[in-house]
């Protein structure tokens, strides 16, 4: 009896086992993670496109959202919409002025979860066009597990929008188009 309870007294003082935060970086060289959007096209459809270049990585912690994190760095000149022409148009200074600033950022202030559905929200710092902006988005797990070359996997997807008139971009496309749909589908590979 005596041992049984000096056994249970250790156990209780013993440290809790957490897992700790684990760090990924986004597998965008096996095209398993992509920054894609879309705007409006007149009202009538949409115009769609990605970002060929970027670099991603993230902090989760399964226990604490508190400790989650998430940074990506855009080439804006790897913009590709599939049309030469309007790629150029992009590029321009009517647009992301490419020259002028190549990269665009996003670097996380903030994660929380939600209990009820399991989804994330993330707070950060948009770098767009020169001019950084608060920024609020939902993000949901995709899912995780081992890969089939030893290594482990963790994958988010979620959906931003943003007003590129709020970054200084006041080309005018019309009301349909003032709203950008950015979608991030991120697979990290755990380091």
């Amino acid at each position: 009896m005596k041992k049984t309870v000096i056994a249970a007294a250790m156990l209780m003082l013993a440290p809790q086992a957490f897992a700790a935060p684990e760090t990924y970086v986004a597998d965008t060289e096996g095209m398993h993670a992509s920054v894609n959007f879309k705007v409006n096209h007149l009202g009538y459809s949409w115009v769609a496109g990605r970002f060929n270049d970027f670099k991603s990585s993230f902090v989760f912690d399964e226990d604490d959202a508190a400790n989650n994190s998430v940074e990506v760095t855009i080439n804006t000149n790897s913009i590709d919409t599939n049309h030469a022409e309007r790629d150029r148009h992009i590029r321009s200074d009517d647009f992301l002025n490419v020259k002028k600033f190549p990269q665009a950022s996003f670097k996380s202030t903030s994660v929380t979860k939600d209990d009820d559905d399991g989804e994330y929200t993330v707070k950060g710092d948009l770098t767009l066009y020169g001019v950084t902006k608060p920024v609020e988005f939902e993000i949901e797990e995709v899912g995780a597990g081992k890969d089939p070359w030893g290594g482990y996997r963790r994958g988010f997807e979620g959906e931003m929008e943003l007003k590129p008139a709020d970054f200084g971009m006041n080309y005018d496309l019309g009301p349909a188009a003032a709203t950008i749909y950015l979608e991030f589908h991120i697979e990290g590979v755990k380091q």
